[in-house]
C-alpha cells in the first residue's frame, strides 16, 4: 500500500520568491511549438501552489495537502459512479492526488467552499468553467516545486495530519509564525 504524499514547507527557509508558482505553472500548462512540447509560460494565476505574502515579512506556500478525511471529496453531491465509486472529485488511485473530472462535475463549489472552511483554501473555482482548479498533482511524481525551490524550503513528505501546521490556512499559519518571530499577533498584508 502506497502512503499519501504531500508537500511540506519549511517556513523558515522560504524567501516567498514564488520560484515554486512559476515552474508549477509552467510544468503543468506546457506550449505545443514545432510539435515539441515545452514548458508553459509560467503564469502564476496557473499554479497549484501560491504563496501568500503577509506583512510583517512571512511567506506562506499554500498547497493541497491531500487530506486523509478527503472533505473535498465527500462534500461533492454528483453520486458516485456505480463502476469505480467516484464522484466528481476524487482520489486518483495510481497518483493519490485528488482529481476532478470536469465532464461530472457540476461547478457547485462544494469542494472550494469545504477546503476554505476545514483546511487550506487552495482549491479554488475558474470563473470562466465554474469548476474547482489549483489541487496538485504532485508533478506525476516529481513536484517541479520542491525540485526548482532555490532555498530548499520545499519537500516531499508522507502525509500526517499530526504535523504542526498541517490542514491550517495560510492566514493561521502567519499568524503562529508572525507572533514566533516578530513577537505580534496582527497582520496587515495580502493575500
Amino acid at each position: 500500500k502506497k502512503n499519501l504524499k504531500m508537500i511540506a514547507v519549511d517556513y523558515s527557509k522560504c524567501t516567498g520568491c514564488k520560484t515554486c508558482e512559476a515552474v508549477c505553472s509552467a510544468y503543468n500548462n506546457p506550449v505545443i511549438v514545432n510539435g515539441e512540447k515545452l514548458p508553459g509560460l509560467g503564469n502564476p494565476k496557473f499554479s497549484k501552489i501560491c504563496v501568500h505574502t503577509f506583512n510583517p515579512d512571512v511567506d506562506v506556500p499554500n498547497v493541497c495537502v491531500m487530506c486523509p478525511d478527503l472533505p473535498c471529496v465527500n462534500s461533492c453531491p454528483v453520486e458516485p459512479e456505480p463502476k469505480t465509486g467516484k464522484r466528481a472529485i476524487y482520489r486518483d488511485e495510481k497518483t493519490l492526488t485528488i482529481k476532478t473530472d470536469m465532464k461530472r462535475c457540476i461547478g457547485c463549489g462544494n469542494c472550494a467552499k469545504t477546503c476554505a472552511e476545514k483546511r487550506t483554501g487552495i482549491i479554488e473555482i475558474d470563473p470562466n468553467t465554474g469548476k474547482p482548479v489549483g489541487i496538485c498533482n504532485l508533478c506525476g511524481g516529481e513536484p517541479q516545486c520542491v525540485k526548482h525551490c532555490p532555498f530548499n524550503a520545499l519537500s516531499v513528505v508522507d502525509v500526517n495530519p499530526n504535523r504542526k501546521f498541517y490542514g491550517k490556512s495560510p492566514e493561521k499559519i502567519a499568524k503562529t509564525l508572525a507572533k514566533q518571530w516578530y513577537g505580534i499577533s496582527n497582520l496587515g498584508g495580502v493575500k
